[in-house]
C-alpha cells in the first residue's frame, strides 16, 4: 500500500528555520497534489501550504512570505521550508497527498502519521 512517511521536525528558537520532508512510497500512479497541514493542542486542523503536480502553491495566510513548499514529482516528495518560526507555529504537521493508486482507481486523500514542530520564545 501506499505510505507517506515525515520528517525534518523538531525543537527551534523562535526566528530559526526548519525544513520538512514528505516522502510517498508505494502502489502510485499519480499524485495530483501534496499539502502540508498543522494541528496545534486544542485547535483544529488547518491548513499550511499545497502544491500541485504542476507546481501550483497555495498558502495560509499566517505563513506566507514565511514558509515555502515546494515539490519532485520524479521522488513523490514535498518539502516544507519553514523560516521566521514563531512560537505560535508550535504543531504537529500532517503531510498530506491526493494520488490514485492505478490508471483505473478513483482519486483518495493519504495522511501522513505527523511531525512535532516545537518553537520556544
Amino acid at each position: 500500500q501506499v505510505q507517506l512517511v515525515e520528517s525534518g521536525g523538531g525543537l527551534v528558537q523562535a526566528g530559526g528555520s526548519l525544513r520538512l520532508s514528505c516522502a510517498a512510497s508505494g502502489r502510485i500512479f499519480r499524485i495530483n497534489a501534496m499539502g502540508w497541514y498543522r494541528q496545534a493542542p486544542g485547535k483544529q486542523r488547518e491548513l499550511v501550504a499545497t502544491i500541485t503536480n504542476g507546481g501550483v502553491t497555495d498558502y495560509a495566510d499566517s505563513v506566507k512570505g514565511r514558509f515555502t513548499i515546494s515539490g519532485d514529482n520524479a521522488k513523490n516528495t514535498a518539502y516544507l521550508q519553514m523560516n521566521s518560526l514563531k512560537p505560535e507555529d508550535t504543531a504537529v504537521y500532517y503531510c498530506n497527498a491526493e494520488m490514485r493508486s492505478t490508471y483505473f482507481s478513483p482519486t483518495y486523500m493519504k495522511w501522513g502519521q505527523g511531525t512535532q514542530v516545537t518553537v520556544s520564545s
